[in-house]
């Protein structure tokens, strides 16, 4: 069997029904260097002890998620929520510091919807920006990135009213680089007609923070969240979004996220082996940096 290319990382929604002692194991015993954690796991087995299992598991940090969720208006939810982010902001310090070498610390951020009752997505996407530059202090002094993710347009009025990569920038670009980036993920932006252009702005404003694969196919399940399939099972091109981001100079680990309910039922291990197999045969050719390269 060919082992996983050196950039590959498992976010941990990819084998979302284990736990994460779990989670660690089979990533490291496929040899998988990398992953991306959630806050959920995490917290299951609180911060202090996550952070042992990840540094005695030998894998690099390359996520965590997630955050956002603070479109809401002024008020005790609103402050609630970004009270959680300075939270999350602290969670993803010191995992990426328990992470083996080469692990980043990016927190991964999801706008949020519509508050109920509203139509004012304008208003909602400033408030993005408002909470973003909240949590910037914070951030910037635990050395974290905010990685603000926009997501496919069906997601806008119930979680995510940024719904391209250009918005995404437009918010960000009031912020350092350093403390305020995106999140690439070709499920979410691979429609976008405008989509390598602004993966090469990105690019030049030192903004792409961490870059996700899967693929789209439909039809999509009737629950839409649950739509992300193995790179190479549906129509997602690639080769041309990751020479796109390639060309920018991003030279990082790459994250695979999946939410689909087939995969989640399989075997954890399979998946995960699986998961390496489909990023070997899609992704790896268009990367400049080889698994021998980085060794």
């Amino acid at each position: 069997m060919t082992a996983p290319d050196a950039r590959l990382s498992i976010n941990q929604a990819t084998i979302k029904h284990a736990d994460l002692a779990t989670a660690l194991r089979v990533t490291a015993e496929a040899g998988v260097q990398a992953i991306g954690l959630w806050r959920e796991p995490v917290n299951e087995v609180g911060l202090a002890t996550a952070a042992q299992m990840l540094a005695d598991s030998g894998l690099r940090f390359t996520t965590h998620c997630r955050g956002g969720f603070f479109t809401m208006p002024e008020g005790p939810a609103r402050r609630a929520s970004i009270d959680d982010n300075r939270v999350a902001i602290d969670e993803t310090a010191a995992l990426a510091a328990a992470g083996a070498e080469g692990s980043t610390a990016i927190l991964v951020l999801v706008a949020g919807g519509l508050p109920e009752g509203s139509r004012d997505i304008a208003g909602a996407r400033e408030r993005v920006r408002d909470a973003i530059g909240e949590l910037v202090p914070h951030a910037a002094a635990a050395g974290v990135t905010l990685a603000i993710e926009p997501l496919h347009p069906m997601f806008a009025s119930d979680r995510c009213v940024v719904s391209t990569l250009g918005q995404a920038l437009d918010i960000a670009r009031d912020f350092d680089p350093a403390v305020v980036g995106a999140t690439v993920d070709t499920f979410h932006i691979f429609w976008d007609p405008d989509v390598e252009a602004s993966i090469a702005r990105a690019g030049a404003e030192g903004r792409i923070a961490t870059y996700q694969v899967c693929d789209w196919k439909t039809p999509l399940p009737a629950d839409v969240l649950l739509g992300r399939h193995y790179p190479g099972d549906g129509v997602i091109d690639f080769a041309a979004l990751t020479r796109a981001v390639e060309a920018t100079g991003y030279d990082r680990d790459i994250e695979v996220e999946i939410f689909n309910a087939d995969v989640w039922a399989t075997d954890p291990l399979l998946a995960v082996q699986r998961t390496a197999a489909a990023f070997g045969d899609v992704v790896s050719p268009h990367l400049g940096v080889t698994i021998e390269s980085r060794s």
